[in-house]
Formats: C-alpha cells, structure tokens, sequence
C-alpha cells in the first residue's frame, strides 16, 4: 500500500517539524513513498533544508484553486496534513486548500486544528471560533460521495504550544521575569511543538484497510500538556530547571499585546490568535487536560513543563548565570 504525503504550511513552525520528522526518523522514514511539501516561500531557508533532507517543495500561491487542484493530482499525494499558514489570510488560504483537496480527490486527510476552538465566542475570539468552521468544511466531505476525500480523515486540535513562552525569554534573562497575560490562579496546560509532531507522523504514516490506521481514521484528537498550570506554577517549575530564580508578572493584554509586537516575527495574525487563547485562559476556559489520545497514538508521555525548560535553558537563564546545562532541542 503507497503512502505519498503532502504536507502544508512548510514554511511554519508546525509544518516544518512534520516534514522534518517524518524525513530523519527511521520510526516513519519507512512507512511511506514520498513527501512533498506546499510553500508559501519555496525559496526560504526552511524549504531548502526540508528539500535537502528529501522532500518535493512545491510552491503554494493562494488564489489560485485550479492551479492547486492539479499540483496535488500530480504530487501523487493520496495523504494529505493540512494546516493553516501563518498568514493574514489564514482562513481564506485553509478553505482554498481544503476544497482543492477535495477536487484532487486525496482520500487521506489531516486537519491540525486548535484546541479551545469549540469553546470560543465568535465575538470574542473569533480566530479561534474560526477553526470551528474550518474544520466542519474537512469533515462535511465524509458523507459526499462525489469524492474520495472525506472516508478516512482525522483532526488534530492542538494545545497552546509551551515554545509561546520563548517570546517571552528576553524579559526572563534580563529581569527574571515570565509575563504572561493569564490572570492569578488560571490554568492551562502548554503542550511542547513535538509533541504535536510526533503524534502527526504517526497519524499520517499509519495504515490500514480504508486509508488511515483504523485506530485513527475518524478520529477527534485534543492534545494539550501533561500538566495544567498557574502563571506562578510555570515560573516555579523554571526556577527548578534553570536553577535560578524566575518570577511570574500577570501583566495586561495591552501589554501582552505590545510585548509580542515588539519580541516576535509572526504575523500578526498569529500573535492575535495568542491573544485570545490568553483571553480564553482568563475565562477559566483552559483547565482541562488531554492527553489520552497522545499515549494512544504514541505509547509514550508528553513533555512535562520541566522538561521543557531544560530543553530551552539558554534561551531562559538570565546572562552570566549558571544553571544545569541545556540539553538538545527535542523534536
């Protein structure tokens, strides 16, 4: 049985780290024919490291439906993962995406979505609520018999992403401070970006008689951290890892808002995204853990919040201290 992926979004982060996984791991490097990637910058860095390690880059130009619908008929895809792009025309793009899909009749398809989306309010998270929508249009193919798409699908609604916390990271090497707009005593549970990854791979290298491994085909899997934790939780568990002392600040979300501004290089599409699912954890929307279909998929455990921080020690660890000595990245 072939297995020809397609993976959207290479230029992002989550996008970048399924190719990146599927083409270095022997788990999933045996499991499948090919993988080709959609770039919405096939000249980037990203795409050419993802092309060096074997993968077809595959430039995506939005707008173009038509044009999309034969570039997946001659990729040779019979499984697709898509995710929505880090850009202003999120949703747009994603819909594009999805219908060319369906056009192309890929039978295998996996949507990564955002958990929290089915608890948010259009007037007040309406990014979030937006997944909502974008995920009905993936899953209503199931009953369309006029394509093949639709019979063996899967969603993936992933947690807030722990490596948020990175953008962060300069406030707590110079002040020993993590600001984060979450309130006092609110918790949510971050999930590291591998985690997400590793249960993709899985996902889209699995087998059997319909397309996807029946133990995931049809499948709604909400992946969120090991752990639910406070503002003042997360800075304990850094002071612990780092060996130095890190203080939580509940700061506002102007501030939050003026702090992503000036500290990230997302879209700003993205960092309003963040925005609300902050907004979500101050509603108390966030205490839940989900993690069961992780130790399914998997056989293993998600990243706890410690790990974590070793994991990104330099990146935390005010200048000039000393602390246990930062392990190797985990993908």
């Amino acid at each position: 049985m072939s297995r020809n992926i397609c993976i959207s979004a290479a230029d992002g982060h989550t996008g970048f780290l399924i190719a990146e996984l599927l083409l270095t791991d022997e788990t999933f490097s045996k499991k499948y024919d090919s993988v080709a990637v959609l770039s919405l910058h096939p000249t980037s860095a990203r795409a050419k490291e993802l092309a060096k390690m074997g993968a077809k880059v595959i430039p995506h130009k939005p707008g173009r439906e038509r044009e999309m619908v034969e570039t997946l008929k001659q990729s040779g895809a019979d499984t697709v993962c898509l995710i929505p792009p880090a850009h202003k025309d999120k949703y747009d793009i994603t819909v594009e995406l999805i219908n060319a899909t369906k056009k192309a009749n890929v039978p295998n398809v996996l949507f990564i979505s955002a958990a929290g989306c089915d608890l948010a309010e259009r007037d007040k998270q309406p990014h979030l609520r937006s997944f909502i929508d974008l995920e009905s249009l993936v899953l209503s193919s199931k009953g369309d018999g006029s394509t093949l798409t639709g019979h063996s699908p899967v969603v993936i609604r992933a947690g807030f992403y722990a490596e948020n916390m990175l953008l962060y990271a300069p406030q707590a090497q110079k002040e020993g401070l993590l600001p984060l707009p979450v309130g006092q005593n609110h918790l949510f549970p971050p999930i590291a970006l591998g985690d997400v990854a590793q249960v993709a791979a899985h996902v889209l290298t699995g087998k059997g008689p319909n397309g996807f491994d029946d133990r995931h085909r049809g499948q709604l899997m909400v992946l969120t951290g090991p752990k639910l934790c406070t503002g003042d939780l997360l800075a304990q568990v850094a002071s612990k890892s780092l060996g130095v002392d890190i203080k939580f600040e509940d700061i506002s979300e102007a501030e939050a808002k003026k702090v992503l501004k000036a500290q990230s290089e997302s879209d700003p599409s993205e960092l309003e995204y963040l925005l609300e699912y902050y907004s979500l954890v101050r509603e108390g929307k966030t205490n839940y853990i989900a993690t069961t279909a992780f130790h399914d998929v998997t056989g293993g455990h998600p990243q706890e919040p410690d790990e974590f921080f070793k994991v990104y020690a330099e990146e935390f660890k005010p200048t000039g201290t000393s602390g246990p000595a930062s392990k190797k990245r985990k993908h």
